[in-house]
């Protein structure tokens, strides 16, 4: 079901029984082979996709085409929100889709960089609806949810998705060949490895993070290796990106909505 194609009567009647989807994206710089879109036009298109093979279950949001992409900002390229505005915007969508009687909402992300402010909003939340109001949001990034398909499983080539990477080209090959410009592709430079910081994505994350805007980290905006990318490479990342969402969704709608355990016996 698509929540703008529908009436209100119809959306509230549904809303208890229903798990509401709303998509993440961003609109940003993807250097100088992808278009801006990238994000929101993948995570919109795995979306879609699960809605249409769950569309009992599911109420499909429009996506939110601007992220917390400040980062980008001297690219140019990028229209981005704030960190400290971008969760109270996550916080009022949330609480109208409450309002709306929505109880399971997932909030599906297609940007690195709207996930520290979305935990924040979900923190939020968590204070504000858990006393009043049984329900769950959750905040699902799809290259995670997906596990190793997205950290270097054949047939990807490179260690992990960044940014403008060999995983992201080869899903807009798949999805939006003419947003992608082949030709165009140039492997950016990156700091020297330190053994912490993952700047080309190619060691495990050790507890260590830092933030640096992206000029600092890379001189044309992109990360790993794009000249790698392939339709074929996207197709598959696509179609264990859509799996692993219905898998999560399918096992979500059963989650028993949670009670207060204070001073019940133990």
């Amino acid at each position: 079901m698509l929540f703008t194609n529908e009436t209100y009567q119809t959306l509230r009647a549904d809303a208890a029984d229903k798990i509401l989807v709303l998509p993440l994206g961003a609109t940003e710089q993807h250097g100088p082979h992808l278009a801006t879109g990238t994000d929101s036009d993948i995570v919109t298109s795995i979306a879609q996709m699960a809605e249409q093979l769950r569309s009992e279950k599911i109420v499909l949001a429009p996506t939110l085409p601007f992220g917390s992409s400040h980062h980008h900002l001297d690219f140019g390229g990028t229209i981005s929100i704030a960190p400290e505005l971008y969760v109270k915007l996550i916080c009022d969508l949330v609480r109208s889709l409450v309002q709306s009687g929505y109880r399971r909402i997932v909030l599906l992300n297609g940007h690195g960089g709207n996930i520290t402010p979305v935990k924040q909003a979900l923190s939020v939340l968590s204070r504000e609806f858990d006393a009043t109001t049984p329900s769950y949001f959750a905040l699902a990034t799809y290259w995670e949810l997906a596990g190793t398909t997205f950290s270097g499983d054949a047939p990807m080539q490179s260690p992990a998705l960044s940014h403008a990477c060999e995983y992201e080209t080869s899903m807009m090959l798949h999805l939006y060949p003419e947003k992608v410009w082949m030709n165009r592709v140039q492997r950016a430079n990156r700091p020297a490895q330190n053994g912490y910081i993952a700047f080309e994505d190619d060691i495990p994350y050790k507890g260590i993070s830092i933030v640096k805007q992206t000029p600092f980290i890379s001189n044309n905006g992109c990360s790993g290796a794009p000249q790698l990318a392939s339709s074929e490479k996207g197709n598959h990342l696509i179609g264990t990106a859509v799996n692993a969402l219905l898998q999560f969704l399918d096992s979500f709608s059963e989650w028993p909505l949670l009670t207060n355990l204070k001073n019940t016996d133990c």
